[in-house]
C-alpha cells in the first residue's frame, strides 16, 4: 500500500477508528519509527536534526504539507533540535487512514 500517492480526504466524523487487522495493515505500511500509543488511538514519531535551523525548517515543511492535505498534526519542537509529531483524527477520537497518509508523507520530508 503506497500511502505517499494518496490524498487525505475530509473526515466528517461518525466514522469508526481503525482497529484490529485494518489498523495493523496501515501500521505496517509506514516507517516502523512511528509508534502507536494511547490505546492505539494515536501515532507519534520523534525526529532529531543537526541543529535548530534544520528542525525548524522541517516543522515549517510539515506545516505546509498539513495545510495542503487539510489534516493537521500536533507538532512539538524541543531541546533545540528535536521534533515530535503526533497524529490522530480529532473528529473520530482515533486513527483514520488520513493519519497514515500524512505520516508517510512526513517521512518523505525528513529524508
Amino acid at each position: 500500500m503506497n500511502l505517499t500517492t494518496q490524498k487525505c480526504v475530509p473526515c466528517q466524523g461518525g466514522e469508526p477508528n481503525l482497529k484490529g487487522k485494518v489498523l495493523q495493515n496501515y501500521r505496517l505500511s509506514i516507517n516502523p519509527s512511528w509508534e502507536l500509543y494511547d490505546g492505539d488511538t494515536k501515532l507519534k514519531r520523534e525526529f532529531e536534526f543537526e541543529d535548530f535551523r534544520k528542525a525548524l525548517e522541517f516543522v515549517n515543511r510539515v506545516g505546509e504539507l498539513a495545510e495542503k492535505e487539510g489534516h493537521h498534526p500536533n507538532i512539538y519542537l524541543y531541546s533545540y533540535k528535536k521534533v515530535r509529531i503526533e497524529l490522530w483524527t480529532h473528529k473520530i477520537g482515533g486513527l483514520h487512514q488520513n493519519d497514515f497518509i500524512l505520516a508517510s508523507k512526513i517521512d518523505l520530508l525528513s529524508e
